[in-house]
């Protein structure tokens, strides 16, 4: 199987359905920076986390894959074939950032990404979540789209804040506080 079709040599790409979309499309741009994220993660997946968050992690870029796949299928296709996220996936999420919260001092500064590449791979993470949930959103204002991912992705970047925190925590390694000038 060839990986290049030269279809899109002119600037565009199909959806899942068939229709033909510009690649600079807000769908193309927001499934985009899914994988983005997804591709970060697996770059995460690889420093010195614990084995029971590489797993939590790949368990995270297997959602985001059923995000890509939602994003990326035409609208009206979409009620038909729609990989979702669930309420348990979001909760999942929530119940791992009370899970660290317990082992972490409390939050009493701004934190600085930044101490050792691993947490600075988490806050990288968390701010192309960022993204990827403001260009969801914007596709939403224009064609709608599964408020669940909006709520996925708002509380991802949530959990890659914590989990940076964890990290530095697990490693031994100081948080960069902010430190407004006086």
């Amino acid at each position: 199987m060839k990986i290049y079709t030269k279809t899109g040599d002119k600037g565009t790409t199909s959806l899942l359905g068939g229709t033909r979309v510009s690649k600079n499309h807000d769908r193309i741009n927001a499934y985009g920076t899914v994988d983005e994220l997804n591709s970060f993660i697996g770059l995460l997946r690889d420093q010195e986390v614990s084995r029971h968050r590489t797993e939590e992690l790949q368990h995270i870029q297997e959602r985001l894959f059923t995000v890509g796949s939602s994003l990326a299928t035409e609208k009206e296709i979409q009620m038909s074939f729609k990989p979702d996220i669930r309420d348990s996936d979001i909760a999942l999420l929530e119940k791992a950032m009370d899970d660290m919260n317990g082992h972490l001092p409390e939050l009493r500064n701004f934190i600085l990404p930044g101490g050792h590449p691993a947490v600075s791979l988490c806050h990288v993470a968390r701010t192309v979540c960022r993204r990827a949930e403001r260009a969801v959103i914007e596709l939403a204002e224009k064609e709608g789209c599964d408020e669940q991912i909006i709520i996925y992705l708002n509380r991802l970047s949530d959990y890659f804040f914590v989990l940076a925190r964890m990290v530095a925590h697990e490693l031994g390694v100081d948080e960069v506080k902010w430190q407004p000038r006086p």
